[in-house]
């Protein structure tokens, strides 16, 4: 193959296109089968019951962990990323979230009910929802140890004392006090706040069930483990440049900062 001086990209023939193209169609296959693999163990995992008493702000008012399954038997909690003293809820989030209103319909018919979690008041969810035109459930943590007891976040004494619990294991929280970079300031001043603050909120998602008025955790990722949710990089991950992330920070905006 010969390669292209203007895209720095090999180019090639048809035949040579369809060749590679085959050989990578068998690995894809490799990995959907694993995929399937792993959805399988997860269904596996044992339930933990939950007995700790966790109250939540729903915009009907007031409502328990069970109470947001909302008459299905099956939860989906994502750990949205908007603290209390946020002003904006993180871009990230606000890109998943993106997502949430097409779906959410189909998954309440399909026994499962899907909603956002964050530790900001409702007030502050409310008017940021209507802000970006979403539909979904959301709920306010405010008060309550949810989010801290799913690893969704840590106090400021938490994060003082130098290492948090996150994606099941330590993690230095030096970092997020030093960090001084561009990038990590607008992240944070998009939002509001200072980047200690902001990293104070940690993205996550989890999965719980209700059996003879039960409530049982199944299932937590964070991190890279929710890159499967994230749609937007999902069509990234087939696109010619792919995600394209060479420089530090975001280039993604909320949708109506545009």
């Amino acid at each position: 193959m010969t390669t292209n001086t203007t895209t720095q990209h090999r180019i090639g023939t048809h035949d040579e296109w369809l060749k590679e193209r085959l050989q990578l169609l068998k690995d894809e296959k490799d990995h959907t089968r694993r995929s399937d693999e792993l959805a399988r163990r997860r269904q596996e995992l044992p339930w933990v019951r939950i007995d700790k008493e966790y109250r939540f702000d729903t915009d009907e008012g007031p409502a328990s962990l069970s109470d947001l399954f909302r008459g299905n038997s099956q939860l989906l909690v994502y750990h949205f990323m908007f603290g209390a003293d946020y002003k904006a809820a993180c871009p990230s989030c606000s890109s998943i979230a993106d997502g949430f209103n097409g779906f959410a319909i189909h998954l309440a018919h399909h026994d499962v009910m899907l909603c956002a979690v964050s530790r900001a008041p409702i007030e502050k969810l409310q008017a940021y929802k209507k802000r970006m035109g979403w539909t979904f459930r959301w709920a306010s943590s405010f008060g309550s140890d949810f989010n801290l007891d799913f690893q969704a976040g840590c106090t400021e004494e938490q994060q003082q004392s130098g290492t948090i619990e996150y994606n099941f294991g330590p993690e230095d929280t030096r970092r997020t006090l030093t960090l001084n970079a561009s990038w990590s300031k607008e992240i944070a001043g998009g939002c509001g706040t200072d980047w200690p603050t902001y990293r104070r909120e940690t993205p996550g998602v989890s999965a719980f069930v209700l059996k003879d008025d039960v409530v049982y955790h199944t299932y937590s990722a964070y991190a890279r483990g929710l890159d499967g949710l994230w749609g937007m990089y999902q069509w990234l991950d087939r696109a010619p440049l792919g995600r394209n992330e060479n420089e530090p920070g975001l280039w993604w905006k909320r949708h109506d900062e545009y």
